[in-house]
Formats: structure tokens, C-alpha cells, sequence
């Protein structure tokens, strides 16, 4: 890194944070500290909920995504726009009329303590993994690409998120969230156009498209009903849905953002806001990998993107095994650009889109894969504990070697701007659910001032547990997959108590408890198994529970 980026890198995320702890500091009482009061309008609704979602793992893992599986990831949010009016127009109304802090005290309204505790424990276990996540995801890749040290990179992370969300709740999460934002948009918006200028000149974006279309980069939509298969329009539309409503409809960490609107309009204008705009967002990041992709079709590609499992293998004695694979990507190298230049001259000049052309990139792009699966499988022999799913570098791989000076240092700040800004989302709702569900309960009758500095200590607390998760935590696959498949475990079981509480009055506390508890475990075992596809989970946990809590509620009246 050059010194500019350093400048660009350090002075945005001071910014940020002196901005956030200056703008916000000192709460009066509970309401203003977790709640801002209810002076949020709809713009910043919007925005702080598409920045609690949008990690530092979007945009890490989904380029890398699309550069290696194409478009298809996009149908994981088909569900999204149809969860946010069903939350809008009646989750949002019910949670404004009983005037809550958290989700949960919902429940104890409508059942009882032991149902809104076993909703809230599983809420905090599956947030304060996922917090932590979203903290060593972004610190495991900089460390590994930058040489950086990867305990230091989790602390720092760690402690500038605590040192506003302490400081101002959720007034200080939702003000830093606007800027968060914009800075990921114009860092993002900038890599786009910055790719685009570095393709060839006779390249254009729609012919850029045909070549990415030609190696199957550009398959959006997959109408099969293959349960295995993780993304299919189905799977999206379905198990997306139930993802999507539960977890903005029962993660405190969103429910949180919402709450603070100045009133049930304002609250569900953010929220739709979201519905239209995050699609749309998804969909322009993957395109970006796609270009990324598109780029290293005519630029030398690296045979493996981790370079800590580089460094490895040619530290060992398979050194000239791994070397002779690279030679034959060279050779690979120089054979796509050839056939790409001709592809890309005919469609520019006869409008021609070639299938023997094709047919010779989709062989070229098969070569590479065998290629790249061959290296997989010596740095496992070097190292069994090593994760060879690279997909998570390939992004950050060619901005720190072919983006200009500065813009590295932005997009290392849309790094930790992204990081920070799910991390401090996922503090203030951990904190929240903490102090109200558990401690308030326990400890009643105490002024306000004492609940503020107990929310103070718990958003502390779980920001120290965080850092730790952080430091031992271990990479599984696709960062971005296993943030998803985290909240999929737990969501649809919570989905369910919820969507028994608003719509099935026949169901008694008794019933739900029993019949939830049930669904978390068989959800467990199904996932154990590996039955089906993690985006299942969502729909199977909220309809087991449905279906147990009415049988045994059933059970119960006949008795």
C-alpha cells in the first residue's frame, strides 16, 4: 500500500468514528439510547437497514461468487421484496402499538417469560456467532493478502465499533450508517467503472456480457426443483422468503432499526425502501465479480487466490508439482486471450456470436478449473487444516494489484466501513436484547439511568465476546454462505413462534414453547444429516413449528 492509501484509509474510518461518538453522545434515559427517541426518519430507516445486512462479507464473498458461479446467487433475494410488505404492513404496526424496545417482549405479551426467553437465547446465540463473524471475515482475508496480523486486525475492528455504539446506541449506529454507506456505494460504484476502463478497447459492456454469457457467468434465473441445489428461483422465492422475513422481522438487530422511525409510516417507507433498492444492490455487486471475472479472461489469473496457501505449498516439498500446474495455466492463460480477442472481434465487427468460439472457451474454462482443483488438492496435502475455497480473495485479490492509488485505500475502507457497520448493528441489538429480555426481567424497578448504563456494559460485553469468537474462529467455505446458513439454523424456528403469535390465537404459551423446542432440535438433526439445502431450513423450522405447536395445542384441549 502507498501512503495515499493509507491517508484515504485512516482518515475515513476516524471520520466515522469520532463523527458517530461526537454526533450521538449522552442518552437521558432507555428509550433514547435504543430507541433515538422515535426521531428516525424513513430515508435513515432504509439506509441502516440495507447497512446492518450489507457486511463486510458482501462485499468480500459475493464478487467472488459471481467470478466462479456466475449470476445465480442474485435469486437468494427474490424473497426479499414480497417479506418486507408482509413485515411493514403487519409485523411493524403490532410492534409500534405495544410500544417494545426488543422483538421479544412481544412474546411474553402474547405467551409467556419462557417463550420470549427461549425466542431471545436463540436470537443472541445465533447473533453473537454471526457478530463475531462478521468481524474475522474481513480481518482473516486482510491478514492473509496483506501480511497484516490477524489478532490485531480483529481488536482494531472490534474496538472501533464498541467505541461509538457505547458511546451513542442507536442513534450512533444509525448516523454512522448513513456514511457507511455512502462510502461503500461510491468505493463500489468507482471498482465498477475502474474495471470497465481496464478491459480492452475494442471491448465493450454488452460484448463484455456475451463473453461472460459464453462461459456461463450469465445464468440469472434456474427453474429446477433439484432440493440440492442452493440457489433456484424456487429456493429463493421460498426458502429466501421465510430467511428474509425472519430475519428482518425477528433479528433484534434489524427490528432494532425500525423501531427507532418516527412512526408506523416512516418505519415501513424504510423498510420498503430496502425492498426496492437491495435486489438491485446484490445484483450490481455480483456483476462486478462477473466484470472481474470478464477482465481476467485477457490478464493473467493467479492458479489459487489465497496466497497464505501459496506461500505454504512452495514452503514444502511439493513445490514443483504445484509450480508445474501454474506452468500449464500460463499456457492456459495465453490460449484465452487468444480465443477471447477473436471472439470479442467478431461480435464487434460481424455482430457474430461464434459457437465454436464458445465451445473452445467452455473447454479452455474446464482446463482451468481441473487446474485449480488439482492445486486444491496438494495445499490440502500440505496442510489438511488449510481452507481451499478461494472464493472469498478473489475480490480484494485484484484490487490490491490492479486498482490505482487511493482507490485501494477507499476500498479497504469500504472493507471496514462494512464490517463496522453490521458489527455495531449486531452490538447495539445483542445489548439491547440482553438489558431488556434478561437483565431488566431479573432486576426490576431500577431508574432509567441504571438501564442505560447496564446496556452500555452489555453492548461492551458482547463486543469483548465478539473480538474473542473472532480471534478463534476457523473460515468454513463461502463467508457469505456460512453467515446465511448460521441465521437459517435458528431463524425459521423463531419465525415460527412469531408467525403463530400474530396470526393463530388458538395456540396457548404451553403449545409454543413445547412445540419450538421440538423444531430447533429436529432443525439441528436435518442440518446434521445434511438433508437439504440450508435455504430449506428457513421454511421447514417455521412450518414445524406451526404444525407442532397446533398439534400439541390440539393434544392439550382434549385432555
Amino acid at each position: 500500500m502507498e501512503s495515499l492509501d493509507w491517508i484515504v484509509l485512516s482518515c475515513t474510518l476516524l471520520f466515522i468514528v469520532i463523527y458517530g461518538a461526537m454526533k450521538t453522545k449522552g442518552s437521558a434515559n432507555v428509550k433514547d439510547y435504543l430507541l433515538d427517541n422515535n426521531e428516525t426518519p424513513w430515508f435513515t430507516v432504509g439506509i441502516s437497514v440495507m447497512a446492518t445486512q450489507a457486511s463486510a462479507i458482501t462485499f468480500l464473498s459475493t464478487p467472488g461468487q459471481a467470478y466462479h458461479d456466475g449470476m445465480g446467487f442474485v435469486q437468494f433475494y427474490f424473497g426479499l421484496p414480497l417479506a418486507m410488505i408482509v413485515i411493514a404492513y403487519t409485523f411493524i404496526p403490532i410492534y409500534h402499538k405495544l410500544q417494545v424496545y426488543t422483538a421479544y417482549e412481544y412474546l411474553e405479551q402474547r405467551f409467556d417469560v419462557k417463550t420470549r426467553s427461549l425466542a431471545a437465547i436463540l436470537f443472541l446465540i445465533q447473533r453473537g456467532l454471526g457478530t463475531g463473524l462478521t468481524i474475522y471475515a474481513p480481518s482473516i482475508i486482510l491478514s492473509a493478502l496483506l501480511g497484516w496480523n490477524l489478532t490485531m486486525l480483529n481488536i482494531i475492528i472490534g474496538i472501533l465499533v464498541i467505541v461509538y455504539t457505547v458511546s451513542g446506541g442507536t442513534k450512533a449506529v444509525n448516523v454512522t450508517q448513513k456514511q457507511q454507506m455512502f462510502i461503500i456505494m461510491l468505493g463500489m460504484f468507482l471498482t465498477f467503472f475502474t474495471i470497465l476502463s481496464y478491459l480492452p478497447e475494442d471491448l465493450n459492456f454488452t460484448n463484455a456480457l456475451h463473453v461472460a454469457g459464453a462461459n456461463g457467468k450469465m445464468n440469472i434465473l434456474d427453474f429446477s426443483y433439484n432440493p440440492e441445489t442452493r440457489y433456484t428461483f424456487w429456493s429463493g422465492i421460498t426458502g429466501g422468503f421465510f430467511l428474509m422475513l425472519s430475519y428482518f422481522g425477528t433479528d433484534q438487530s434489524q427490528v432494532g432499526r425500525y423501531l427507532s422511525g418516527k412512526s408506523i409510516k416512516e418505519s415501513q417507507m424504510g423498510l420498503i425502501m430496502n425492498g426496492i433498492l437491495k435486489v438491485p444492490m446484490q445484483f450490481f455487486i455480483l456483476l462486478t465479480g462477473v466484470l472481474v471475472f470478464v477482465f481476467f479472461q485477457f490478464n493473467d489469473t493467479p492458479l489459487h487466490f489465497n496466497p497464505t496457501n501459496v506461500e505454504k505449498v512452495k514452503n514444502s516439498t511439493y513445490k514443483a508439482e504445484y509450480e508445474s500446474l501454474e506452468q500449464e495455466l500460463e499456457q492456459i492463460n495465453i490460449d484465452k486471450k487468444v480465443v477471447n480477442k477473436i471472439y470479442v472481434e467478431q461480435l464487434e465487427h460481424n455482430d457474430y456470436d461464434n459457437p465454436t468460439l464458445r465451445k473452445q472457451m467452455v473447454a479452455l474454462a474446464n482446463k482451468e478449473k481441473d487446474l485449480r482443483e488439482e492445486a486444491k488438492a496438494v495445499i490440502a496435502t500440505v496442510d489438511s487444516s488449510s481452507e481451499t475455497n478461494d472464493k472469498d480473495y478473489v475480490f480484494l485479490y485484484f484490487i490490491l494489484h490492479y486498482l490505482p492509488k487511493g482507490l485501494l485505500g477507499l476500498l479497504l475502507a469500504v472493507i471496514f466501513s462494512a464490517a463496522m457497520s453490521s458489527s455495531a448493528s449486531g452490538l447495539n441489538s445483542l445489548a439491547a436484547t440482553t438489558a431488556i429480555d434478561i437483565y431488566k426481567r431479573n432486576v426490576p424497578e431500577k431508574d432509567d439511568k441504571h438501564y442505560v448504563y447496564a446496556t452500555q456494559f452489555f453492548t461492551l460485553f458482547w463486543g469483548i465476546i465478539a473480538i474473542l469468537f473472532a480471534c478463534i474462529g476457523t473460515l468454513f467455505e463461502n463467508l457469505i454462505q456460512l453467515v446465511n446458513i448460521i441465521g437459517s439454523i435458528f431463524y425459521g424456528t423463531v419465525l415460527g413462534i412469531f408467525l403463530v403469535g400474530f396470526y393463530i390465537k388458538y395456540v396457548k404459551a404451553k403449545a409454543i414453547f413445547l412445540g419450538a423446542s421440538i423444531s430447533q432440535l429436529i432443525i439441528f438433526y436435518i442440518y446434521y444429516i445434511d438433508l437439504v439445502s440450508f435455504l430449506w431450513l428457513n421454511f421447514i423450522g417455521a412450518l414445524l413449528t406451526i404444525l407442532f405447536s397446533l398439534s400439541l395445542q390440539a393434544l392439550y384441549n382434549k385432555r
